[in-house]
């Protein structure tokens, strides 16, 4: 059977459910996003409108955006390790962003530009540190994993001392270290957009490549994939993503896991990479988005930080993963 054959039957496999899931999460991150834009908006007319265009409009918008990025992140980096652990929390790149951004509001403070490239910096900083410590451990699955854990709690702790030493270095340090759209502006949120957007497309680019991902190594260069390259690239495209949705939302953990694993369970059948990528970015969207609203209004009218309900969410269902892996099912 030619790979072109087992590509089609894969499809077919996992092709049936595609469109109604789609449509699906259409009507989801709808409905999600005029819950968060409209629902509750009581006052006088001038009030509604400020409320309207300078505090909901901006959150949803960013939840949207941070919630496509980190679910695309994640997917990519998955695919480019071969590891379904990965994503920008647990391999460190959301601490790292993190806290070059907080080093970028301390020593740039009226700089949006130098948040987002220092928080790039330090998202490669961090995606590199992890395959170095993992390369001198020996070169595993786990190893990339514990690697990760131990990167992201080394930039996590730095994050909270300058938290701790420099209070005023973000607006709310709960928002920040959790995660949050508290104070968003249209600045920062046209300033990441213009990374955001690219990226996601480019992703598409990359899809064939990582489609042979899939095939091994030895098998993808011999039909002319630059592995090493596309690999780069990918993992690239996945730090931009993940160091612009931090360098708006903060320390956004567990959508890049979430989202991708749990559409790989509904498509067991290998769904081409570009129609994973569609619904990565979808439905990351639709969980951040109705995480946001949900934080604002359960406890209203105090407000949770989302990355707190993410976290309730996120690690039951690590743990989750890490036993599912370890029955070898």
């Amino acid at each position: 059977m030619s790979i072109e054959d087992t590509r089609v039957r894969s499809e077919i496999r996992g092709g049936k459910p595609f469109l109604p899931l789609l449509f699906l999460g259409t009507g989801l991150l709808l409905l999600f996003v005029w819950l968060s834009v409209f629902y509750g908006l009581r006052g006088t007319a001038e009030s509604v409108s400020r409320i309207l265009w300078f505090v909901r409009v901006p959150r949803t918008a960013a939840a949207l955006l941070c919630g496509a990025a980190l679910s695309t992140a994640g997917y990519l980096m998955q695919e480019a390790l071969h590891n379904a652990l990965a994503s920008p929390s647990i391999m460190g790149v959301n601490a790292g962003a993190g806290l070059f951004a907080l080093l970028a509001a301390l020593l740039f403070p009226f700089a949006i530009g130098a948040r987002f490239v220092l928080a790039f910096l330090g998202a490669l900083l961090s995606i590199a540190l992890v395959l170095l410590i993992a390369k001198r451990a020996g070169y595993s699955r786990t190893v990339i994993v514990l690697s990760g854990v131990a990167v992201s709690a080394l930039m996590g702790a730095a994050v909270n001392g300058i938290v701790s030493f420099f209070p005023n270095a973000v607006a709310d340090k709960q928002a920040f270290t959790l995660g949050g759209f508290v104070g968003v502006s249209y600045a920062g949120l046209a300033f990441a957009a213009v990374f955001i957007l690219p990226a996601l497309l480019f992703g598409t680019f990359l899809a064939g490549g990582i489609d042979l991902f899939a095939l091994g190594d030895e098998i993808a260069q011999g039909l002319g994939l630059h592995v090493t390259r596309h690999r780069l690239l990918t993992l690239l495209t996945a730090t931009v993503l993940a160091a612009a949705a931090v360098s708006i939302g903060g320390l956004i953990g567990f959508i890049g896991l979430i989202v991708p694993n749990v559409m790989r369970r509904v498509f067991p059948g290998q769904l081409p990479a570009r129609k994973m990528l569609l619904l990565s970015a979808l439905y990351g969207s639709v969980l951040l988005t109705a995480a946001d609203f949900l934080a604002r209004r359960l406890f209203y009218p105090y407000e949770l930080p989302v990355g707190l309900l993410l976290s309730l969410l996120g690690a039951p269902f690590f743990i989750w993963m890490l036993m599912h892996r370890k029955r070898g099912v």
